[in-house]
């Protein structure tokens, strides 16, 4: 039970931050309205999106239906590989980080299977309530996932003699996310950098199985 208790630990915290973090902006902040952390650089901006991460869209009720699915389907197979990394006791390091893009994937399908029964909709002027008596904004599997999290690092205007999107302003980095987009964009960037150190042991055992020692 010892080696699940770091990656559950991070699972359970990341739900937590991202979870508390999103109830206090929908409670308290209403739609577009926005809080400058550092400047212009860091900027708590509250917006809501019916479909992927970092607020992309996919094809209306029907595709949010299949989406939210889809996402359950894909946490639970994440799920097992978590309990089946450390069972078989691979890399640390993977098995944080497989934790932590289960914990963004858990988060977001919180928003999208829930949100829409136990909130009102946010609107321009006004927060969202919890559990109105009206009922909630949408139905079972079609709530909206909150963000919260913009950082228009650099502002400017593509040059004019650019090919494409000549003069057009640009702003990077556009997306608004949430703690869960950031977990599990680390997970997978930090899997894609460190997989030869991460597989690197698997390598070795299916090579020398049962650390037999070879005789010359």
């Amino acid at each position: 039970m010892k080696a699940y208790f770091k990656p559950f630990l991070a699972i359970f915290l990341i739900l937590i931050a991202d979870q508390v973090l999103k109830f206090w902006i929908k409670l308290n902040m209403s739609l577009g309205q926005e809080f400058h952390i550092l400047g212009d650089w860091f900027i708590i901006h509250f917006t809501e999106n019916n479909g992927m991460a970092f607020g992309m869209e996919f094809g209306g009720e029907a595709g949010k239906l299949a989406l939210t699915l889809f996402r359950i389907v894909a946490v639970c197979a994440i799920g097992y590989g978590v309990v089946h990394l450390v069972k078989h006791k691979y890399h640390r390091g993977l098995i944080l980080n497989v934790a932590l893009i289960f914990a963004g994937a858990m988060g977001n399908i919180i928003d999208s299977t829930f949100y829409g029964i136990i909130f009102s909709e946010s609107t321009y002027f006004q927060p969202a309530r919890l559990f109105p008596v009206e009922g909630g904004y949408s139905s079972l599997f079609h709530g909206k996932v909150v963000d919260m999290f913009y950082f228009p690092i650099i502002q400017g205007t593509i040059p004019q003699w650019s090919p494409i999107w000549s003069g057009e302003n640009f702003i990077f980095f556009r997306p608004v996310f949430n703690i869960a987009d950031a977990a599990i964009s680390i997970g997978v960037i930090s899997i894609l950098i460190f997989q030869k150190a991460y597989f690197k042991e698997e390598k070795q055992e299916n090579i020398y199985p049962h650390n037999e020692i070879i005789e010359e």
